[in-house]
């Protein structure tokens, strides 16, 4: 705003509209999705905590498998009415009913609807990397979380970052996307592992 307050206006409505426009045509053109990544987490000294890697599928509306490889261990499946967490290493499953576990989470802003403004509160989060960068926060105060930014390239979204309640940052970068694969609706069913404690609401 220093030099040409009135062109860095128009630049930065200009660059607003082409990130939320890409956002808005990837929900509503793309109805499934599978991809590899690779999360890391940084804790709010900025140092790095955690890394893993792992692939996931989604399938509008709701349905989504999230698989983490080692060292963490983690199943999440949405079916559509539930989500499920399954920690291979506890034998534990955590279980919630899809309309509160997703209505304000990272999964809804992938695999929800294409109607998410009633959830977050979306804003332009700049140029980064190649990547146009948008910025989600959520309008639910107990989702768990702060924002969520998420970058796209041309062919789609390419990195999610979740700043959670405690200072952490989770940074997502994805590879191999490809849209509107053909999904078998059998990757979103779950069962509970015989002997494994089952925890929350079924």
């Amino acid at each position: 705003m220093r030099l040409a307050f009135f062109l860095l206006a128009i630049f930065s409505v200009t660059v607003q509209a082409a990130a939320i426009d890409r956002f808005k045509t990837f929900a509503r053109t793309t109805q499934s999705a599978r991809a590899s990544f690779e999360q890391k987490v940084y804790g709010r000294d900025g140092k790095l905590v955690q890394e893993s890697k792992g692939s996931f599928v989604f399938l509008r509306p709701g349905r989504f498998r999230w698989i983490y490889e080692k060292p963490v261990d983690q199943l999440i499946v949405g079916d559509g009415e539930r989500v499920w967490i399954y920690d291979r290493d506890l034998n534990q499953v955590t279980v919630r009913r899809i309309s509160k576990a997703l209505g304000s989470t990272p999964a809804a802003l992938l695999a929800g609807a294409s109607d998410v403004d009633k959830a977050f509160e979306m804003t332009d989060a700049g140029e980064r990397d190649g990547l146009e960068w948008l910025e989600a926060k959520p309008r639910d105060k107990d989702a768990g979380f702060e924002r969520i930014r998420m970058g796209f390239s041309a062919t789609g979204v390419q990195a999610m970052e979740l700043v959670d309640n405690f200072g952490q940052t989770t940074r997502l970068r994805f590879s191999g996307l490809a849209r509107n694969p053909k999904v078998d609706a059998a990757e979103f069913r779950f069962e509970p592992p015989k002997g494994a404690d089952v925890l929350g609401e079924k």
